[in-house]
Protein backbone atom coordinates (compact mmCIF):
# COMPACT_ATOMS: atom_id res chain seq x y z
CA UNK A 1 0.00 0.00 0.00
CA UNK A 2 1.29 3.53 -0.72
CA UNK A 3 1.21 3.77 3.36
CA UNK A 4 4.72 2.84 3.41
CA UNK A 5 5.47 5.78 1.66
CA UNK A 6 4.82 9.18 4.17
CA UNK A 7 3.05 11.80 2.96
CA UNK A 8 6.13 14.10 4.06
CA UNK A 9 8.45 11.93 1.85
CA UNK A 10 6.20 12.94 -1.09
CA UNK A 11 5.44 16.00 -0.50
CA UNK A 12 9.77 16.80 0.51
CA UNK A 13 11.46 14.99 -2.41
CA UNK A 14 9.12 14.36 -5.06
CA UNK A 15 7.85 17.95 -6.13
CA UNK A 16 10.27 18.52 -9.32
CA UNK A 17 9.53 15.39 -10.55
CA UNK A 18 8.16 14.71 -14.21
CA UNK A 19 5.70 11.89 -14.37
CA UNK A 20 4.89 9.29 -17.50
CA UNK A 21 7.48 12.19 -19.06
CA UNK A 22 4.94 14.92 -18.97
CA UNK A 23 3.52 15.86 -15.54
CA UNK A 24 6.08 17.95 -13.88
CA UNK A 25 5.00 17.85 -9.57
CA UNK A 26 4.92 21.14 -9.15
CA UNK A 27 3.24 21.31 -5.51
CA UNK A 28 2.08 19.22 -3.10
CA UNK A 29 -2.07 19.41 -2.61
CA UNK A 30 -2.61 16.77 -0.11
CA UNK A 31 -2.87 13.07 0.25
CA UNK A 32 -3.86 10.26 2.55
CA UNK A 33 -2.96 6.72 3.21
CA UNK A 34 -3.72 5.44 -0.32
CA UNK A 35 -2.54 8.34 -2.18
CA UNK A 36 -0.41 12.07 -2.95
CA UNK A 37 -2.16 14.72 -4.77
CA UNK A 38 -0.06 17.26 -6.78
CA UNK A 39 -0.54 20.22 -8.42
CA UNK A 40 0.79 19.97 -12.29
CA UNK A 41 0.46 21.36 -15.55
CA UNK A 42 -1.43 20.17 -19.21
CA UNK A 43 1.66 19.89 -21.59
CA UNK A 44 0.47 22.02 -24.37
CA UNK A 45 0.95 25.78 -25.67
CA UNK A 46 -0.57 27.48 -23.34
CA UNK A 47 -0.56 26.52 -19.44
CA UNK A 48 -3.34 24.80 -18.00
CA UNK A 49 -3.39 23.85 -14.15
CA UNK A 50 -4.20 19.89 -13.26
CA UNK A 51 -4.17 17.48 -10.12
CA UNK A 52 -2.68 15.17 -10.48
CA UNK A 53 -2.88 11.98 -8.29
CA UNK A 54 -0.88 8.62 -7.46
CA UNK A 55 -1.08 5.74 -6.10
CA UNK A 56 1.08 2.65 -5.76
CA UNK A 57 0.52 0.21 -8.24
CA UNK A 58 0.47 -3.11 -5.87
CA UNK A 59 -2.51 -1.25 -3.71
CA UNK A 60 -5.47 -3.75 -3.90
CA UNK A 61 -7.17 -1.69 -5.72
CA UNK A 62 -5.13 -0.56 -8.32
CA UNK A 63 -6.56 -2.57 -11.08
CA UNK A 64 -10.36 -1.35 -10.20
CA UNK A 65 -9.04 2.32 -10.29
CA UNK A 66 -7.18 2.12 -14.10
CA UNK A 67 -10.29 0.28 -15.31
CA UNK A 68 -12.60 2.87 -13.79
CA UNK A 69 -10.59 5.82 -15.06
CA UNK A 70 -10.47 4.56 -18.17
CA UNK A 71 -14.28 4.03 -18.36
CA UNK A 72 -15.03 7.60 -17.04
CA UNK A 73 -12.43 9.46 -19.36
CA UNK A 74 -14.88 10.06 -22.05
CA UNK A 75 -17.95 10.85 -19.25
CA UNK A 76 -18.35 14.91 -19.58
CA UNK A 77 -20.73 16.60 -17.72
CA UNK A 78 -20.94 20.13 -16.37
CA UNK A 79 -21.12 19.13 -12.80
CA UNK A 80 -18.27 16.68 -12.94
CA UNK A 81 -14.89 17.00 -12.57
CA UNK A 82 -12.91 15.91 -16.35
CA UNK A 83 -10.70 13.44 -16.42
CA UNK A 84 -7.80 14.04 -18.62
CA UNK A 85 -5.12 11.26 -18.63
CA UNK A 86 -4.62 8.44 -16.76
CA UNK A 87 -1.38 5.64 -16.94
CA UNK A 88 1.21 3.76 -14.92
CA UNK A 89 4.65 5.26 -14.32
CA UNK A 90 7.62 4.65 -12.32
CA UNK A 91 9.24 7.24 -9.86
CA UNK A 92 13.39 5.91 -8.42
CA UNK A 93 12.37 2.31 -7.50
CA UNK A 94 8.25 2.30 -7.23
CA UNK A 95 5.61 0.94 -9.56
CA UNK A 96 2.67 3.99 -9.47
CA UNK A 97 -0.60 4.35 -11.47
CA UNK A 98 -1.49 7.97 -11.88
CA UNK A 99 -4.85 9.78 -13.02
CA UNK A 100 -4.71 13.55 -14.06
CA UNK A 101 -7.80 15.91 -13.91
CA UNK A 102 -9.45 19.16 -13.55
CA UNK A 103 -8.19 21.47 -11.21
CA UNK A 104 -10.18 22.77 -8.11
CA UNK A 105 -10.15 25.94 -7.23
CA UNK A 106 -11.76 25.29 -3.94
CA UNK A 107 -13.31 22.27 -1.84
CA UNK A 108 -16.09 21.99 0.22
CA UNK A 109 -14.58 20.11 3.30
CA UNK A 110 -12.01 23.31 3.50
CA UNK A 111 -15.09 25.60 4.00
CA UNK A 112 -16.72 23.70 6.43
CA UNK A 113 -13.69 23.44 8.64
CA UNK A 114 -14.70 27.66 9.02
CA UNK A 115 -18.25 26.88 8.98
CA UNK A 116 -21.31 25.36 8.18
CA UNK A 117 -23.19 25.97 5.13
CA UNK A 118 -26.62 28.07 5.32
CA UNK A 119 -29.54 26.29 4.01
CA UNK A 120 -29.65 28.56 1.34
CA UNK A 121 -26.32 27.63 0.36
CA UNK A 122 -26.90 23.76 1.04
CA UNK A 123 -29.62 23.73 -1.24
CA UNK A 124 -27.47 25.42 -4.08
CA UNK A 125 -25.00 22.65 -3.37
CA UNK A 126 -27.37 20.15 -3.25
CA UNK A 127 -29.19 20.57 -7.20
CA UNK A 128 -26.22 19.93 -9.04
CA UNK A 129 -24.68 17.19 -6.84
CA UNK A 130 -28.28 15.24 -7.14
CA UNK A 131 -27.82 15.85 -11.03
CA UNK A 132 -24.96 14.22 -11.29
CA UNK A 133 -25.49 11.74 -9.71
CA UNK A 134 -28.79 10.92 -11.69
CA UNK A 135 -26.70 11.63 -14.43
CA UNK A 136 -24.62 8.98 -14.06
CA UNK A 137 -26.61 6.19 -12.60
CA UNK A 138 -28.32 6.97 -15.75
CA UNK A 139 -25.38 6.26 -17.67
CA UNK A 140 -24.55 2.82 -15.39
CA UNK A 141 -21.94 4.59 -13.37
CA UNK A 142 -21.90 5.09 -9.07
CA UNK A 143 -19.72 7.59 -8.14
CA UNK A 144 -18.96 5.88 -4.80
CA UNK A 145 -16.68 8.13 -2.68
CA UNK A 146 -19.24 11.27 -2.22
CA UNK A 147 -18.31 13.38 0.91
CA UNK A 148 -17.57 17.14 0.93
CA UNK A 149 -13.71 16.24 -0.06
CA UNK A 150 -15.21 15.39 -3.52
CA UNK A 151 -16.89 18.62 -4.00
CA UNK A 152 -15.36 20.94 -5.31
CA UNK A 153 -15.65 24.20 -7.89
CA UNK A 154 -13.67 24.88 -10.38
CA UNK A 155 -14.44 28.33 -11.99
CA UNK A 156 -18.14 29.13 -10.72
CA UNK A 157 -19.14 25.57 -11.47
CA UNK A 158 -19.83 23.12 -8.54
CA UNK A 159 -18.02 19.69 -9.50
CA UNK A 160 -17.89 16.25 -8.24
CA UNK A 161 -14.57 14.83 -8.53
CA UNK A 162 -14.52 12.01 -11.30
CA UNK A 163 -11.72 10.13 -10.73
CA UNK A 164 -13.61 7.69 -8.13
CA UNK A 165 -16.35 6.55 -10.63
CA UNK A 166 -16.70 3.27 -11.23
CA UNK A 167 -19.19 1.06 -13.29
CA UNK A 168 -22.63 0.28 -10.77
CA UNK A 169 -22.89 -3.56 -9.26
CA UNK A 170 -18.86 -4.19 -9.98
CA UNK A 171 -16.01 -4.64 -7.84
CA UNK A 172 -15.01 -0.83 -6.88
CA UNK A 173 -12.56 0.66 -4.43
CA UNK A 174 -12.70 -1.41 -1.60
CA UNK A 175 -12.43 0.89 1.31
CA UNK A 176 -9.52 0.53 3.11
CA UNK A 177 -10.91 1.88 6.43
CA UNK A 178 -14.79 2.01 6.59
CA UNK A 179 -16.55 5.16 7.80
CA UNK A 180 -19.99 6.83 7.82
CA UNK A 181 -19.50 7.99 4.19
CA UNK A 182 -19.45 4.41 3.02
CA UNK A 183 -23.06 2.54 2.69
CA UNK A 184 -23.52 -0.55 5.13
CA UNK A 185 -23.13 -2.71 2.01
CA UNK A 186 -20.43 -1.30 0.20
CA UNK A 187 -17.72 -3.34 2.99
CA UNK A 188 -17.92 -5.85 -0.03
CA UNK A 189 -16.65 -3.25 -2.60
CA UNK A 190 -19.27 -4.03 -4.95
CA UNK A 191 -20.83 0.06 -5.17
CA UNK A 192 -24.80 0.42 -6.34
CA UNK A 193 -26.74 4.02 -6.68
CA UNK A 194 -28.50 2.66 -3.59
CA UNK A 195 -24.38 3.38 -1.84
CA UNK A 196 -24.33 7.11 -3.69
CA UNK A 197 -27.73 7.81 -1.61
CA UNK A 198 -26.33 7.07 1.69
CA UNK A 199 -23.37 8.81 0.95
CA UNK A 200 -25.42 12.15 -0.15
CA UNK A 201 -27.39 11.74 3.16
CA UNK A 202 -24.38 12.08 5.55
CA UNK A 203 -23.10 15.07 3.09
CA UNK A 204 -26.23 17.13 3.63
CA UNK A 205 -25.73 16.80 7.21
CA UNK A 206 -22.00 17.21 7.63
CA UNK A 207 -22.40 20.23 4.97
CA UNK A 208 -25.22 21.83 7.74
CA UNK A 209 -23.68 20.87 10.96
CA UNK A 210 -19.61 20.46 9.82
CA UNK A 211 -20.16 17.12 11.61
CA UNK A 212 -21.19 13.44 10.00
CA UNK A 213 -24.41 11.77 11.32
CA UNK A 214 -23.36 9.81 14.62
CA UNK A 215 -24.22 5.98 14.15
CA UNK A 216 -23.50 2.97 16.21
CA UNK A 217 -23.91 0.62 13.59
CA UNK A 218 -24.38 -2.44 16.59
CA UNK A 219 -27.50 -0.23 18.28
CA UNK A 220 -29.07 1.99 16.14
CA UNK A 221 -30.82 0.80 13.06
CA UNK A 222 -30.62 4.39 10.93
CA UNK A 223 -28.11 6.67 11.73
CA UNK A 224 -29.64 9.96 14.19
CA UNK A 225 -30.47 12.98 12.19
CA UNK A 226 -29.72 16.08 14.56
CA UNK A 227 -32.45 17.51 14.99
CA UNK A 228 -30.95 21.08 14.44
CA UNK A 229 -31.04 20.19 10.63
CA UNK A 230 -33.48 22.19 8.63
CA UNK A 231 -36.53 21.07 6.38
CA UNK A 232 -36.61 19.79 4.14
CA UNK A 233 -33.02 18.67 4.58
CA UNK A 234 -33.90 16.59 7.42
CA UNK A 235 -36.35 14.53 5.80
CA UNK A 236 -34.03 13.80 2.94
CA UNK A 237 -31.27 12.99 4.89
CA UNK A 238 -33.69 10.77 6.95
CA UNK A 239 -34.90 8.95 3.84
CA UNK A 240 -31.54 8.47 2.45
CA UNK A 241 -29.42 7.03 5.79
CA UNK A 242 -31.83 3.82 5.98
CA UNK A 243 -29.66 1.15 6.88
CA UNK A 244 -31.96 -1.17 4.46
CA UNK A 245 -30.81 0.04 0.45
CA UNK A 246 -34.38 -1.09 -0.20
CA UNK A 247 -35.60 1.48 2.18
CA UNK A 248 -33.39 4.44 0.93
CA UNK A 249 -34.89 7.15 -0.86
CA UNK A 250 -34.70 7.73 -4.79
CA UNK A 251 -32.86 10.96 -6.16
CA UNK A 252 -35.86 11.52 -8.11
CA UNK A 253 -37.22 11.67 -4.33
CA UNK A 254 -34.92 14.02 -3.25
CA UNK A 255 -35.53 16.20 -5.79
CA UNK A 256 -38.87 15.76 -5.78
CA UNK A 257 -39.31 17.33 -2.15
CA UNK A 258 -36.22 19.86 -2.69
CA UNK A 259 -39.04 21.68 -5.50
CA UNK A 260 -41.86 21.04 -3.23
CA UNK A 261 -40.21 23.06 -0.45
CA UNK A 262 -40.19 26.07 -2.54
CA UNK A 263 -43.02 28.18 -2.50
CA UNK A 264 -44.08 28.22 -6.50
CA UNK A 265 -47.52 29.91 -6.04
CA UNK A 266 -48.49 33.53 -7.97
CA UNK A 267 -49.83 36.10 -6.02
CA UNK A 268 -54.01 35.91 -6.24
CA UNK A 269 -55.14 37.97 -8.36
CA UNK A 270 -58.20 40.18 -7.36
CA UNK A 271 -60.07 42.14 -9.38
CA UNK A 272 -63.19 44.38 -8.02
CA UNK A 273 -66.00 45.60 -10.20
CA UNK A 274 -68.47 47.69 -9.19
CA UNK A 275 -71.87 47.09 -10.65
CA UNK A 276 -74.56 49.56 -12.37
CA UNK A 277 -78.20 48.64 -12.41
CA UNK A 278 -78.28 50.44 -15.75
CA UNK A 279 -74.90 50.63 -17.27
CA UNK A 280 -75.74 50.66 -21.24
CA UNK A 281 -74.34 47.98 -23.01
CA UNK A 282 -71.24 49.82 -24.64
CA UNK A 283 -70.16 51.30 -22.01
CA UNK A 284 -70.02 47.66 -20.22
CA UNK A 285 -68.02 46.43 -23.17
CA UNK A 286 -65.60 48.80 -22.80
CA UNK A 287 -64.85 47.96 -18.93
CA UNK A 288 -65.10 44.47 -19.93
CA UNK A 289 -62.26 44.50 -22.53
CA UNK A 290 -60.05 46.87 -20.11
CA UNK A 291 -60.73 43.41 -17.50
CA UNK A 292 -59.69 41.24 -20.22
CA UNK A 293 -56.58 43.10 -21.05
CA UNK A 294 -55.17 42.97 -17.48
CA UNK A 295 -56.26 39.45 -16.78
CA UNK A 296 -54.13 38.68 -20.23
CA UNK A 297 -50.86 40.41 -19.08
CA UNK A 298 -49.11 38.19 -16.29
CA UNK A 299 -52.03 37.80 -14.06
CA UNK A 300 -49.87 39.10 -11.18
CA UNK A 301 -51.37 42.84 -10.64
CA UNK A 302 -55.21 44.05 -10.70
CA UNK A 303 -56.33 47.40 -11.83
CA UNK A 304 -59.43 49.19 -10.69
CA UNK A 305 -60.45 52.00 -13.15
CA UNK A 306 -60.97 55.08 -11.65
CA UNK A 307 -64.62 56.81 -12.51
CA UNK A 308 -64.26 59.29 -15.22
CA UNK A 309 -66.94 62.38 -16.69
CA UNK A 310 -68.72 60.67 -19.15
CA UNK A 311 -67.02 61.06 -22.57
CA UNK A 312 -69.30 60.24 -25.82
CA UNK A 313 -67.83 58.05 -28.37
CA UNK A 314 -69.27 57.47 -31.70
CA UNK A 315 -68.99 53.62 -32.79
CA UNK A 316 -69.89 52.28 -36.40
CA UNK A 317 -71.98 49.30 -36.73
CA UNK A 318 -68.74 47.15 -37.59
CA UNK A 319 -67.04 48.54 -34.46
CA UNK A 320 -70.01 47.67 -32.26
CA UNK A 321 -70.41 44.17 -33.56
CA UNK A 322 -67.02 43.23 -32.96
CA UNK A 323 -67.28 44.47 -29.46
CA UNK A 324 -69.75 42.47 -28.69
CA UNK A 325 -68.38 38.91 -29.99
CA UNK A 326 -65.57 39.65 -27.75
CA UNK A 327 -67.72 39.84 -24.93
CA UNK A 328 -70.03 37.05 -25.86
CA UNK A 329 -66.97 34.89 -26.15
CA UNK A 330 -65.88 35.98 -22.78
CA UNK A 331 -68.45 36.06 -20.53
CA UNK A 332 -70.50 33.60 -22.44
CA UNK A 333 -73.62 35.71 -22.13
CA UNK A 334 -74.10 37.30 -25.60
CA UNK A 335 -75.41 40.81 -25.40
CA UNK A 336 -77.52 42.62 -27.59
CA UNK A 337 -75.79 45.47 -28.78
CA UNK A 338 -78.02 49.10 -29.42
CA UNK A 339 -76.38 50.05 -32.69
CA UNK A 340 -78.00 53.82 -32.97
CA UNK A 341 -77.19 56.52 -30.45
CA UNK A 342 -73.88 56.87 -28.94
CA UNK A 343 -72.97 55.61 -25.46
CA UNK A 344 -71.13 56.88 -22.82
CA UNK A 345 -68.09 54.98 -21.34
CA UNK A 346 -67.78 54.84 -17.59
CA UNK A 347 -63.59 54.42 -17.97
CA UNK A 348 -61.62 54.85 -20.88
CA UNK A 349 -58.51 51.91 -21.34
CA UNK A 350 -55.94 53.13 -19.08
CA UNK A 351 -52.30 53.03 -20.40
CA UNK A 352 -50.51 50.29 -19.00
CA UNK A 353 -47.24 50.46 -17.26
CA UNK A 354 -44.41 48.36 -17.48
CA UNK A 355 -45.37 46.00 -15.75
CA UNK A 356 -48.74 45.27 -17.35
CA UNK A 357 -47.62 46.42 -20.98
CA UNK A 358 -48.49 43.37 -23.74
CA UNK A 359 -45.61 41.67 -24.32
CA UNK A 360 -45.40 42.19 -27.86
CA UNK A 361 -46.59 45.77 -27.81
CA UNK A 362 -43.93 47.82 -30.27
CA UNK A 363 -41.33 49.57 -28.07
CA UNK A 364 -41.72 53.67 -29.09
CA UNK A 365 -38.77 54.17 -31.28
CA UNK A 366 -36.63 56.77 -30.25
CA UNK A 367 -33.67 58.50 -32.38
CA UNK A 368 -32.06 55.26 -32.23
CA UNK A 369 -32.86 52.30 -34.73
CA UNK A 370 -34.18 49.28 -32.98
CA UNK A 371 -32.06 46.47 -32.30
CA UNK A 372 -32.86 43.14 -32.14
CA UNK A 373 -32.39 39.55 -30.91
CA UNK A 374 -29.94 37.61 -32.54
CA UNK A 375 -29.12 34.47 -30.11
CA UNK A 376 -32.10 32.87 -27.18
CA UNK A 377 -30.70 30.42 -24.38
CA UNK A 378 -33.31 29.02 -23.06
CA UNK A 379 -33.52 27.86 -19.03
CA UNK A 380 -32.72 24.71 -18.01
CA UNK A 381 -35.14 23.60 -15.83
CA UNK A 382 -35.60 20.07 -14.07
CA UNK A 383 -38.55 18.19 -15.21
CA UNK A 384 -39.41 18.27 -11.66
CA UNK A 385 -39.38 21.50 -11.23
CA UNK A 386 -41.78 21.83 -14.25
CA UNK A 387 -44.42 19.72 -13.08
CA UNK A 388 -44.48 21.38 -9.39
CA UNK A 389 -45.56 24.73 -11.14
CA UNK A 390 -49.35 25.01 -10.44
CA UNK A 391 -50.77 27.86 -13.26
CA UNK A 392 -47.23 29.99 -14.59
CA UNK A 393 -44.11 31.58 -13.19
CA UNK A 394 -43.19 34.90 -14.38
CA UNK A 395 -39.75 36.28 -14.21
CA UNK A 396 -38.37 39.40 -15.51
CA UNK A 397 -34.92 39.89 -16.21
CA UNK A 398 -33.22 43.36 -17.36
CA UNK A 399 -30.16 43.28 -19.46
CA UNK A 400 -27.93 45.63 -20.42
CA UNK A 401 -26.57 44.89 -23.72
CA UNK A 402 -22.94 46.81 -25.15
CA UNK A 403 -22.06 48.25 -28.78
CA UNK A 404 -20.64 44.01 -29.34
CA UNK A 405 -24.40 43.12 -28.58
CA UNK A 406 -23.97 41.08 -25.43
CA UNK A 407 -24.94 40.99 -22.23
CA UNK A 408 -23.17 43.05 -20.11
CA UNK A 409 -24.93 43.34 -17.20
CA UNK A 410 -28.48 40.94 -16.15
CA UNK A 411 -30.25 41.98 -12.85
CA UNK A 412 -33.39 40.29 -11.40
CA UNK A 413 -36.69 42.81 -11.73
CA UNK A 414 -39.62 40.81 -10.49
CA UNK A 415 -38.34 37.54 -9.33
CA UNK A 416 -41.58 36.06 -8.67
CA UNK A 417 -42.85 33.58 -5.92
CA UNK A 418 -39.90 31.23 -6.51
CA UNK A 419 -35.77 32.02 -6.39
CA UNK A 420 -35.11 28.43 -8.35
CA UNK A 421 -36.62 29.97 -11.64
CA UNK A 422 -35.65 33.54 -11.12
CA UNK A 423 -31.83 32.23 -11.37
CA UNK A 424 -32.78 29.40 -14.05
CA UNK A 425 -33.80 32.73 -15.99
CA UNK A 426 -30.79 34.97 -14.80
CA UNK A 427 -28.45 32.44 -16.13
CA UNK A 428 -30.37 32.09 -19.31
CA UNK A 429 -30.51 35.65 -20.00
CA UNK A 430 -26.93 36.33 -19.21
CA UNK A 431 -26.24 34.56 -22.43
CA UNK A 432 -28.31 35.66 -25.08
CA UNK A 433 -27.34 37.81 -27.86
CA UNK A 434 -28.60 41.26 -30.16
CA UNK A 435 -28.32 43.09 -32.45
CA UNK A 436 -27.18 46.37 -31.20
CA UNK A 437 -29.69 49.45 -31.85
CA UNK A 438 -27.66 52.34 -33.75
CA UNK A 439 -27.67 56.08 -33.53
CA UNK A 440 -25.95 57.90 -36.38
CA UNK A 441 -24.96 55.07 -38.13
CA UNK A 442 -23.21 53.60 -34.94
CA UNK A 443 -23.48 50.54 -32.80
CA UNK A 444 -24.35 51.70 -28.82
CA UNK A 445 -25.83 50.38 -25.87
CA UNK A 446 -29.01 48.85 -25.31
CA UNK A 447 -31.29 47.94 -22.55
CA UNK A 448 -33.87 44.87 -22.95
CA UNK A 449 -36.22 43.54 -20.74
CA UNK A 450 -36.80 39.75 -21.11
CA UNK A 451 -40.18 38.16 -19.59
CA UNK A 452 -39.82 34.37 -18.80
CA UNK A 453 -43.21 33.01 -18.16
CA UNK A 454 -43.09 29.32 -16.84
CA UNK A 455 -45.31 26.33 -17.34
CA UNK A 456 -45.24 23.39 -17.06
CA UNK A 457 -45.91 23.00 -20.64
CA UNK A 458 -42.84 24.83 -20.76
CA UNK A 459 -40.83 27.88 -21.09
CA UNK A 460 -42.07 30.96 -23.13
CA UNK A 461 -39.63 34.11 -23.03
CA UNK A 462 -40.92 37.77 -24.42
CA UNK A 463 -37.90 40.38 -25.19
CA UNK A 464 -39.18 43.91 -25.42
CA UNK A 465 -36.06 46.70 -25.72
CA UNK A 466 -36.63 49.08 -23.04
CA UNK A 467 -34.30 51.85 -23.54
CA UNK A 468 -32.17 53.03 -26.42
Amino acid sequence: MISAMSASAIRSEWVGRVIDGRFTLLQWLGGSERSGVFLTELPGPQAQKAAIKLIQADAEDAEACIAGWAASTSLAHPHLMRLFHSGRCWVDDTALIYVVNEYADEVLAEILRERALTPDEAREMLGPVVDTLSWLHGKGFVHGHLKPSNIMAAGDELKLSGDSVSMAGEPGNPYPAQGIYHAPEAVAGIISPSADVWSLGVTLVEVLSQHAPVWDESRDRDPAVPSSIPQPFADIARGCLKADPAGRCTLQGVRARLVAAEPHSEPTVRIEKKTTAKLPVKAMIGAVLVLLAVIAVFAVRSRQAQPQSPVPVAQSEAQQSEAQRQVSAATAAPQQAQETAPVAATAPPPVPDAESQRPEAPVPAGPALQGAVTERVMPDVLPAASRSIQGRVNVRIRVTVDAGGNVSDATIESAGPSRYFAKAALEAARKWKFKPAQLDGQAVSSAWILQFKFTQAGTEVTPVEASR
